[in-house]
């Protein structure tokens, strides 16, 4: 198995990103290919001897404030389009990028195309709750959506969180205002309706507080909401992050607990930490891809290369073309 990684991408590349595929290529994660400047890739490659990296040389980056679809065209040779070609030649498995998420998305649909079937691909990301993962999707690929977009977004969540977490007829829940059937807006109710008459495990409305709660296992809506939804769990964490440590300077006793507590504290970190989860897969596309978080270190990066694995070894690019009618 290859696996390329854009090794441009995101606020720490290359270094962060050189360290996270070196550390996942000793965990068995097949040969992978660095895509980017060698001149800057080679220097960091330098004090490792692996025989499982090799470089792809891509001599332009799509910066984060660049528009995305303008930078995909005008940027052929970004380490982005370069990564994306691969993929769509057979010369990889599965492509990972922590860089331009939007740039990312559309060089997916340019140059891989949508699954035949499929509307609109969706962005997931996974939640870690202390029962299991959660995958909410879309958080970010579709702003605006119909009824239909979200029944498909289910059927591919739900294939994904069988093939990649085993888990048996997943339990799907609708993002809205309210658990009664009745609640939320028109794209809420209609979709309500779809989901309802369709063969999958639908468990009706969810409210924001049932993410963590472990009711379901996909939740969806629309990426407009769900990435006000990650952006505001993200935010949230850092402040209990923040808190925490502001909590623990003030009072040395409480050092003291926290030691004791440590087991504990580790697996609530652990669950907000981005780095955990890796990176969301882009669902409804002709490739796997791994949209990591553009502040990604080198664990965040081993583990969105271990994700894009699994889907790889799961099959889930094939399950989802099968799943969807």
């Amino acid at each position: 198995m290859r696996i390329a990684l854009d090794a441009m991408g995101g606020e720490h590349a290359p270094h962060e990103l050189v360290r996270g595929a070196v550390e996942a290529s000793r965990e068995h994660c097949g040969e992978i290919v660095l895509v980017g400047r060698e001149s800057a890739l080679e220097p960091e490659l330098a004090n490792y001897r692996l025989r499982n990296i090799s470089i792809v040389n891509a001599d332009e980056v799509v910066d984060f404030e660049e528009h995305p679809a303008q930078a995909v065209r005008q940027k052929q040779d970004s380490s982005i389009v370069v990564g994306m070609n691969l993929l769509k030649r057979g010369d990889v498995s599965a492509f990972v990028s922590a860089g331009n998420s939007g740039a990312t998305m559309v060089a997916a649909l340019h140059i891989l195309g949508s699954i035949e079937g499929i509307e609109r691909p969706a962005l997931g990301f996974l939640f870690s709750t202390p029962w299991h993962s959660v995958l909410l999707l879309d958080v970010g690929a579709n702003a605006d959506c119909k009824p239909s977009f979200l029944l498909q977004f289910a059927q591919m969540g739900s294939v994904y969180m069988e093939r990649v977490f085993g888990v048996e007829r997943p339990r799907i829940g609708l993002l809205s205002n309210g658990e009664e059937e009745g609640k939320g807006n028109q794209l809420v109710r209609e979709s309500h309706r779809l989901l309802k008459s369709s063969s999958l495990n639908f468990i009706g409305n969810v409210e924001g507080k049932d993410i963590s709660s472990g009711v379901a296992d996909v939740i969806v809506t629309d990426g407009f909401t769900g990435n006000v939804m990650l952006k505001t769990g993200e935010g949230l964490g850092e402040m209990l992050f923040q808190s925490l440590r502001q909590a623990l300077a003030k009072r040395p006793y409480f050092r003291i607990a926290a030691f004791f507590l440590q087991p504990a504290l580790r697996s609530v970190i652990k669950s907000l930490d981005y780095a955990e989860h890796g990176g969301a897969p882009l669902l409804g596309v002709e490739g796997n891809v791994i949209i990591a978080h553009g502040r990604s270190d080198a664990k965040a990066i081993k583990n969105a290369i271990f994700i894009a694995k699994q889907a790889v070894e799961q099959g889930v690019l094939e399950a989802v073309r099968r799943g969807i009618t």
